[in-house]
């Protein structure tokens, strides 16, 4: 982060390790989803989503415009709703299909928001299932802004 005087990884706090971001992608109730309109206007907007092991959940109305714009060009931002010490994933949007990865997500929603939905909900004539794998995450606490902006490189041999 040039001229915000954000000291090295050598120096200060240190960088995060990797289970803090997990945790709080785990935690995170709510997350922003930014997508680019086909004219490359960003469009942002909030969704339920589960984090599980490497990938980021979240479902949409498959008319919805943020899944029209996934479609279109699925590289997308996605970031914890704490804007204090926020986890902020770029990665491609994934759309999801087969039976067995749609009741894990439909397990994971329920599990965590208390739902009873059954894997119907998730037809893909009406509801996108869509997975993010993080290429690059952005991480820093909120009380060590200087000491603490963590960033993560990953391949896609995960």
């Amino acid at each position: 982060m040039p001229g915000y005087e954000v000291a090295g990884p050598e120096q200060g706090s240190g960088l995060l390790h990797w289970s803090w971001a997990a945790e709080r992608l785990t935690a995170a109730r709510n997350y922003w989803v930014v997508s680019v309109w086909p004219d490359g206007r960003p469009h942002t907007m909030p969704v339920w989503g589960m984090w599980d092991d490497s990938t980021l959940w979240f479902t949409s109305a498959a008319k919805s415009r943020k899944v029209l714009n996934l479609r279109a060009d699925p590289r997308c931002c996605v970031s914890t709703e704490d804007a204090s010490d926020p986890v902020i994933v770029e990665g491609v949007a994934r759309f999801v299909t087969d039976p067995a990865v749609l009741q894990r997500v439909i397990d994971l929603m329920n599990a965590k928001y208390r739902t009873g939905l059954g894997v119907d909900f998730l037809d893909p004539a009406k509801n996108a299932t869509i997975g993010v794998r993080p290429q690059r995450v952005f991480s820093m606490l909120h009380s060590d802004f200087h000491g603490s902006p963590t960033r993560w490189v990953f391949d896609d041999e995960r």
